[in-house]
C-alpha cells in the first residue's frame, strides 16, 4: 500500500506541476490549518454540569446509537481515537457544561479551576481550545430568553455567565498559546408573532456591550457572535438575526460567526464570505450539513462544503478564517461521525488549494469564460484522492477506508462497553 500511494502521489504531483501547482507545498501549508472539532457530537449535547436536564433551545438529537460519552474522560478517550484518524493537529470546541469538576457549580460562577483537566490534556495532546458559553438546557432559559430577557436578575445571570466564560477561553490562550475563540449563540425568540421586535434586541445588545466591556488580549483571546433564522420554539422571531449580529460585530469589531445551518434554505454561507471579509477583521465559520435547515448532519464533501473551501483558498481568507465544525448524530458511531465530518473539511480544502487559481482569475478578467469553464470542469476529475492518500500517510494516520476497521475495533471494545446491554 505503501508504494502505491506514493506512484499515485508522484503521478498525480506531475499532472497538477504542469499547471504551476506545487503540490509538495499545499500539503505543507494545509498541515498548518486548524479545524475547531466540537465536543458535543460525542455525548449527544448533555455535558457534565447538569447530567439530567433536558435539552431545550431549539437543539435537538435523534438516535440512540450505543456508547455516547458519559464523563469528561470518556469524551477525551474518544476524542483522542477520532484524532488518531483525521491528519494534522488541530483545536477542541467546547461548551460550557463540559466542565470537569466535582464541585456543583453554577453557569454565572464557572472558573478556569473548572476546565483546567481540559487544558492539561489539550497541552498534552497538543491541541488548542475554543470556548462557548452555554445559553440553553437550563431553569433560567425555560421561557426561551437569556440575554434579552425581561427580567433583569435572569439577564445578569447569562451576562455573569458569559463573562466568565470569556476569561476561560482567554486563560485557555495564554495556557496554550493558541489564540482561544469565545463564540456567544443564545436561543432568544418567540414562538408566534410578536409585538415588539425592537425592545429584546435592545436588551440583548445592552447585554453584550456589558459582556464584552472587559478588555482581553486579543493574542490568546477572539470574542464572535452567532446568528439564527429561527428555532424549535423561536419560529416566528429570533432576537439575535443575521443583520443584528451583523450590525453588532462590525460596530465592535467582533468575529461574526456564520453557521451553515442558520440560514434560509435556499442560502448559503459560501456566497457571504467575500462580502463579509472585506469589513471586518477575521470570521468564524460553524461548518454543518443542514439537510432540512438546522438539522446539524455529519458533514460531507458536498457542493456547498467545496464551495466554502473555494472561496476561503481563492481570496486567501484562511488566514483569518476560523473554521469550527457544529453537527450532531446520535443515529451513527458518534467517534465516526467525527472523523468522517473533519475529514471532509480538511479535503475539501486540499480540493481547493489544488486548483489553477490564478489562471481561472487571469480568465475571467479577460472574459474567457469558455476557458473558465472548461478548466474548472476538466478539474473535477483530476486526482486528488492521490494526494490525499499521501498526506494521510505522510501524517502518519489511515489511508482510504482503513479508518473504519479501526473504528469497529473501538467500538467493540471501548464504546459497548459502556452500555451494560450491549456487554
Amino acid at each position: 500500500m505503501e508504494n502505491q500511494v506514493k506512484q499515485a502521489y508522484e503521478a498525480a504531483k506531475s499532472l497538477y506541476a504542469q499547471h504551476g501547482i506545487d503540490t509538495d507545498e499545499v500539503l505543507k501549508k494545509l498541515a498548518e490549518i486548524k479545524v475547531s472539532v466540537h465536543c458535543w457530537q460525542g455525548d449527544d449535547v448533555k455535558g457534565f454540569l447538569n447530567k439530567d436536564g433536558e435539552l431545550t433551545g431549539g437543539i435537538s438529537v435523534t438516535g440512540q446509537y450505543p456508547g455516547a460519552a458519559t464523563t469528561p474522560a470518556e469524551l477525551r478517550e474518544d476524542l483522542e481515537q477520532a484524532f488518531s484518524m483525521i491528519p494534522g493537529k488541530h483545536k477542541v470546541n467546547l461548551h460550557a457544561i463540559y466542565a470537569d469538576t466535582d464541585e456543583q457549580v453554577e453557569l454565572d460562577r464557572i472558573e478556569p479551576k473548572h476546565y483546567e483537566n481540559w487544558v492539561k490534556w489539550a497541552k498534552e495532546q497538543g491541541l488548542g481550545l475554543d470556548f462557548n458559553p452555554t445559553c440553553f438546557s437550563h431553569e433560567k432559559s425555560s421561557d426561551g430568553f437569556t440575554l434579552s430577557h425581561s427580567d433583569p436578575e435572569i439577564r445578569k445571570f447569562w451576562i455573569d455567565h458569559c463573562k466568565a466564560s470569556r476569561r476561560i477561553g482567554a486563560y485557555f490562550g495564554e495556557q496554550l498559546g493558541q489564540t482561544c475563540v469565545t463564540n456567544v449563540w443564545v436561543p432568544d425568540g418567540f414562538k408566534d408573532n410578536p409585538v415588539d421586535r425592537m425592545t429584546p434586541r435592545k436588551r440583548l445588545k445592552d447585554s453584550l456591550d456589558e459582556v464584552f466591556a472587559e478588555k482581553l488580549d486579543p493574542k490568546y483571546h477572539l470574542d464572535a457572535v452567532e446568528s439564527k433564522l429561527f428555532g424549535l420554539g423561536s419560529e416566528a422571531y429570533v432576537v439575535g438575526s443575521h443583520e443584528f449580529y451583523m450590525g453588532y460585530g462590525l460596530q465592535n469589531d467582533t468575529l461574526i460567526c456564520l453557521d451553515a445551518g442558520h440560514f434560509h434554505p435556499t442560502e448559503v454561507i459560501s456566497n457571504k464570505l467575500s462580502s463579509l471579509a472585506l469589513f471586518t477583521n477575521g470570521i468564524l465559520l460553524h461548518v454543518s450539513r443542514p439537510m432540512r435547515w438546522d438539522s446539524d448532519h455529519v458533514v460531507i464533501m458536498d457542493d456547498e462544503l467545496l464551495e466554502i473551501a473555494r472561496e476561503l483558498v481563492r481570496h486567501d481568507l484562511l488566514p483569518t478564517t476560523h473554521i469550527g465544525l457544529d453537527f450532531f448524530d446520535g443515529s451513527i458511531n458518534r467517534v465516526a461521525a467525527w472523523v468522517v465530518g473533519t475529514r471532509n473539511t480538511i479535503k475539501a480544502l486540499l480540493r481547493a488549494m489544488l486548483e489553477p487559481v490564478d489562471a481561472l482569475k487571469s480568465a475571467e478578467l479577460q472574459g474567457d469564460y469558455t476557458l473558465r469553464l472548461a478548466l474548472t470542469e476538466e478539474f473535477k476529475t483530476y486526482p486528488f484522492g492521490a494526494i490525499w492518500d499521501y498526506y494521510c500517510a505522510q501524517q502518519k494516520v489511515p489511508v482510504r477506508e482503513q479508518w473504519i476497521a479501526e473504528i469497529k475495533t473501538y467500538e467493540q471494545e471501548v464504546l459497548l462497553q459502556r452500555d451494560k446491554s450491549f456487554v
